[in-house]
């Protein structure tokens, strides 16, 4: 038998984590990432359920469900990117506080590629035409971020000589230049896509590209949602988000398969074949990159 691979481990105790924290189940057998409202999610959901253990009976609140899912998947990434040090070297961070900053920063403005924002927070404070003109939706702050502080260079020369005071005197990777942590990535944790709001994720994720000076931090967004429709709503099209995961899709998709109409079926494998939806086991990896 061949040896469960590190990945897969991850999944699985992913998994165990939201049966434990985060899903859970009504009597009549409905999980609480189901919409009681609609006949076909509450039966893929069950099916992905019952696919993936036994969950607990009871109650959550869906304000409660959603941050027990940004910790769940914090966890996830904190157990897995590590091992992938020898594809992507370097101290990365993953949280969901983002890095301690001496100004009076939020959000994005914490990280080198944003810092120009505080002062365009500061220059906007007082309202005005300015204000009004810019408006605040740029001070945006991820559920999850992945990051790496700048690196002194005795680190950066460790191995051989690289930078002097001659020459890279403009790289953010240098702590010399500035001080800083870089952001890799903007993670959006959905449990659920039910609302308008869900659609935030494809407008900061357009803010992070819009208003970053310097390289574009990966867009990703890793949801529950059973229902291939709402999911499409937010998966299908390109230019905002790089991807989204969902947390069990193989299991999605035995559950379309057995549960879904031929609109549904057809919906998701359009979006997983044309790389607009993955499995959260892809996610560690394609953040390599």
């Amino acid at each position: 038998m061949t040896p469960e691979s590190a990945i897969s481990r991850a999944r699985r105790e992913f998994h165990a984590d939201l049966l434990r924290n985060v899903i859970r189940v009504t009597p009549d057998g409905r999980p609480n990432y189901a919409d009681k409202d609609s006949a076909l999610s509450t039966a893929i959901a069950g099916d992905i359920l019952q696919q993936l253990g036994t969950g607990t009976e009871g109650t959550i609140s869906g304000q409660a469900a959603g941050a027990e899912f940004e910790r769940a998947c914090e966890r996830f990434l904190n157990g897995v990117f590590p091992l992938l040090a020898h594809l992507r070297p370097g101290p990365w961070i993953i949280d969901r506080t983002g890095p301690v900053s001496r100004q009076a920063a939020q959000g994005i403005a914490k990280f080198e590629q944003y810092e120009h924002l505080v002062a365009l927070k500061e220059a906007t404070e007082g309202g005005g035409p300015l204000a009004a003109a810019i408006g605040a939706d740029y001070l945006i702050k991820p559920d999850v971020m992945v990051y790496r502080q700048p690196l002194d260079d005795t680190e950066i020369n460790t191995l051989k000589r690289l930078v002097d005071g001659e020459t890279t005197t403009h790289s953010g990777l240098r702590k010399a230049n500035q001080p800083h942590a870089m952001l890799h990535a903007s993670v959006s944790c959905k449990w659920t896509i039910r609302s308008d709001r869900s659609q935030n994720a494809r407008a900061e994720a357009l803010n992070l590209m819009r208003n970053r000076k310097g390289r574009v931090p990966h867009a990703v967004l890793i949801t529950a949602e059973p229902l291939p429709s709402r999911i499409a709503s937010i998966a299908l099209g390109t230019g905002d988000l790089d991807c989204v995961y969902h947390f069990a899709l193989y299991e999605l998709r035995e559950a379309v398969h057995t549960h879904g109409n031929e609109d549904s079926v057809e919906m998701l494998t359009t979006m997983v074949d044309g790389k607009r939806l993955k499995d959260i086991s892809d996610l560690p990896l394609d953040l390599a990159v």
